[in-house]
């Protein structure tokens, strides 16, 4: 039996302290049961190991959503208190940290950790406990297959499909303009390679041939031989599915073989605030693909940058925004509902947010039934210096630039 059940037990022998809790929970938009007492959102993070560097980008942005949200009275009239264990990039922890949250801390709300490699075992905890869970970074089309019911990601597109602006635009230039050969390497990881098999997919169906196709441990450092069967393919363009230090040491790599493809593609390092220093700001031409930018209109995202930067001292990136729209897709729902505490509230917070559409930093969110949110990511590029949206034309802010320059 689990920790959630007897708890409900106990309550239902209470009698009035069960009454109490289900009444927050009528979704009349009333305050909530607990008078004062702060909203305790439960969550885990990588903030060491492998993915310790994006895991404290998500940390600051669930730090500047609390903040955000209590400055601005809380939800419900209650303040937002975080609860946040390390869960050391391993799998096995992140369940008993769950576990721990849900079941002996009994927070009122969790959301979830980075990494798809994180999320699934975290949202299977979350579903037994009948736990809302919006997460930030679990992309890959293997959170989908998992029949979750209760799992949302916060962003606009999933993993498979973050190139699919880059694909259309390449496979639209002129035969005699358009890359004939690839070269992919990609972190065994399901997230990393989501989005590098995602776009190799749709290059190979419209005639780009593959040459080289590598697969590397989470905690590779050394990249030397998989940077050299790249440059001896001489591959008209590379796309690395990476997280971050990986990404870096593949660039690195490939700069001291003096490899110059023609376009250079990496999922999320080149839009982490230390890439340029870290790959001697060899930059110019290199794409990532992203689901934020600093500078979108959206009413929500002019507070975020301002609040975030005065809290943090830099404006916010990609990882950061992402766990601030987890958090907004929580508190729209709880504010809808009226409730945010376990049992029969849950249920009806996951029901609010599979009907409803919810705006946020990255734009307005709508999910299927699996919890897979219905958009499409943009294409960052670095150039003259700055990473710039150059993918779709509609939110374009500087031309995409084709072949890239030499690094």
């Amino acid at each position: 039996m689990t920790t959630r059940v007897k708890r409900l037990q106990m309550m239902a022998a209470l009698g009035v302290t069960l009454t109490l809790a289900l009444g927050a929970c009528g979704g009349d938009g009333g305050e909530a049961a607990g008078g004062d007492e702060p909203i305790v959102v439960g969550i885990s993070l990588p903030l060491t190991g492998d993915f310790s560097e994006p895991g404290k980008g998500v940390q600051r942005g669930y730090e500047a959503w609390a903040k955000i949200t209590n400055d601005n009275g809380g939800l419900l009239g209650r303040m937002i208190e975080l609860k946040i264990l390390d869960d050391q990039s391993n799998a096995d922890r992140v369940v008993a940290d769950y576990e721990q949250l849900i079941g002996k801390d009994e927070v009122d709300v969790v959301v979830g950790p980075f990494s798809t490699r994180l999320v699934v075992p975290a949202a299977r905890v979350a579903e037994e406990y009948g736990m809302l869970f919006v997460e930030p970074a679990g992309a890959a089309k293997e959170v989908f297959q998992q029949g979750f019911k209760n799992l949302f990601y916060a962003a606009p597109a999933v993993a498979d499909d973050h190139y699919n602006h880059l694909a259309e635009y390449l496979l639209a230039l002129p035969a005699d303009q358009r890359p004939r050969t690839a070269a992919y390497a990609a972190m065994d990881d399901p997230f990393a390679q989501g989005t590098a098999y995602g776009l190799k997919a749709k290059l190979e169906a419209g005639g780009i041939r593959t040459v080289v196709d590598e697969v590397y441990p989470p905690n590779t450092t050394d990249f030397g031989s998989i940077a050299a069967k790249i440059a001896a393919s001489r591959a008209d363009m590379v796309v690395g599915g990476s997280q971050y230090q990986d990404g870096v040491n593949l660039i690195v790599a490939l700069q001291q073989l003096r490899y110059q493809p023609r376009l250079a593609a990496f999922s999320t390092a080149p839009t982490n605030p230390e890439f340029a220093r870290a790959v001697g700001n060899k930059t110019e031409g290199i794409i990532a693909p992203t689901g934020y930018t600093q500078k979108a209109p959206y009413p929500s995202n002019k507070e975020f940058v301002e609040k975030y930067t005065a809290q943090f001292g830099s404006p916010p990136e990609e990882d950061e925004a992402n766990a601030y729209t987890t958090g907004q897709v929580v508190a729209a729902a709880v504010s809808a509902v009226g409730c945010a505490e376990q049992g029969d509230c849950q249920r009806k917070l996951v029901e609010w947010v599979r009907g409803n559409t919810v705006e946020t930093v990255v734009g307005p969110l709508s999910w299927d039934e699996t919890g897979k949110p219905k958009g499409a990511h943009m294409i960052q590029q670095w150039v003259g210096g700055e990473i710039q949206i150059v993918l779709p034309e509609d939110a374009r802010e500087a031309e995409p630039v084709y072949p890239k320059p030499g690094w």
